[in-house]
């Protein structure tokens, strides 16, 4: 948002505020999500940000382990997380039933999107699909 908004300032090229919010997005969440948002916010910016989120995407297997070798010693990624307690099935099904339900109450405009993500999770831990 902010170099969207900085370029405007310096008249290099012309955004608005919710055109800066839909290209800032792209680094802030996946593809699914930033093509949604941009439809909301700037839908004349649909085709580039869908192009630029998706190349980000498929880029971060490549971009990502630099930056955390760089930033991490090999104790630190040598470190093996323990589970801290068993999730039961019945939270595993609940949770994306709740969570739908407070996301349609309180942000009805993300249900669909948030909806099938939870829809998946659902499909997952029912047990309706292996993977």
């Amino acid at each position: 948002v902010l170099g969207a908004l900085t370029l405007n300032y310096f008249g290099l090229i012309s955004f608005t505020l919710p055109q800066a919010a839909a290209i800032g997005i792209i680094g802030g969440a996946d593809g699914p999500t930033a093509i949604y948002l941009s439809g909301k916010l700037a839908p004349e910016l649909l085709g580039a940000i869908a192009v630029a989120a998706y190349s980000y995407m498929a880029l971060v297997p490549l971009i990502q382990p630099p930056i955390m070798k760089a930033l991490t010693s090999e104790t630190e990624r040598k470190i093996r997380m323990v589970q801290l307690r068993t999730v039961s099935k019945r939270e595993k099904i609940l949770f994306p039933v709740v969570l739908l339900m407070l996301v349609a109450l309180l942000l009805p405009d993300a249900a669909p999107l948030l909806g099938m993500f939870c829809f998946g999770n659902l499909m997952r831990e029912s047990g309706v699909v292996e993977r």
